[in-house]
């Protein structure tokens, strides 16, 4: 198992600087990473970093808290595919799952993923700190429904990320159809073979390197 190939090597913060990115697209090529993936902002600039590579560049939209409005999260998503983007990582609305408004949830997903069809891939971020065990199921569902490609865990800015069982839960939601990311917390070689045996067939993390090195 090339465990490289299924890490998207992420930098996220704030305060992230044009020098960490061009280290972080260096990185990458390096270690050859499924991806980096990095805000809005710096697309453009990974993407002209990493051409000629395999590695792919993936951004976040709707970002970290997906409570924009579905207009805007489809121009996000145009404008990074636009500027490079090949993997859009969208936070759906979780206000409204909870108030079960699944019509706006599969509509929210669907809008971008029709936005970013034969372009780019969609993984949604469903944010499983913040959800009970019914609605993760729920909208795992409806991001099947909608045609993403993938169900990732956490945004990795708010209570916790990743958790074994999550993803076990998700996998087992979702099928053989579609992608599991996990993402948030995991900086060890076995926390990713732990999430991998759960059912991850993506990994999220900063700490790409200090996994793929131990």
């Amino acid at each position: 198992m090339n465990i490289a190939k299924m890490i998207d090597h992420t930098l996220l913060k704030p305060e992230t600087t044009k020098n960490q990115i061009v280290k972080l697209t260096e990185e990458a090529k390096q270690y050859n990473f499924a991806s980096v993936c990095v805000n809005p902002t710096w697309v453009k600039l990974a993407s002209e970093k990493l051409k000629g590579s395999e590695v792919k560049v993936c951004t976040v939209i709707g970002f970290p808290l997906g409570a924009n409005t579905t207009a805007v999260k489809v121009f996000e998503a145009e404008d990074a595919i636009k500027n490079g983007a090949e993997e859009i990582d969208m936070v759906i609305n979780i206000g409204e799952l909870k108030d079960k408004n699944d019509a706006y949830v599969e509509n929210d997903i669907k809008s971008v993923v029709e936005a970013a069809k034969g372009k780019a891939i969609v993984k949604v971020i469903i944010e499983t700190c913040l959800l009970t065990q019914e609605e993760k199921v729920r909208v795992c569902n409806i991001a099947k429904k909608a045609g993403a490609n993938f169900v990732k865990t956490s945004t990795g800015f708010s209570k916790y990320g990743a958790k074994v069982e999550d993803v076990k839960l998700m996998r087992e939601t979702v099928g053989n159809d579609m992608g599991v990311k996990a993402s948030g917390g995991i900086h060890t070689k076995q926390e990713t073979l732990d999430m991998i045996e759960a059912g991850a067939s993506r990994i999220g993390a900063s700490a790409g390197i200090a996994i793929v090195s131990e």
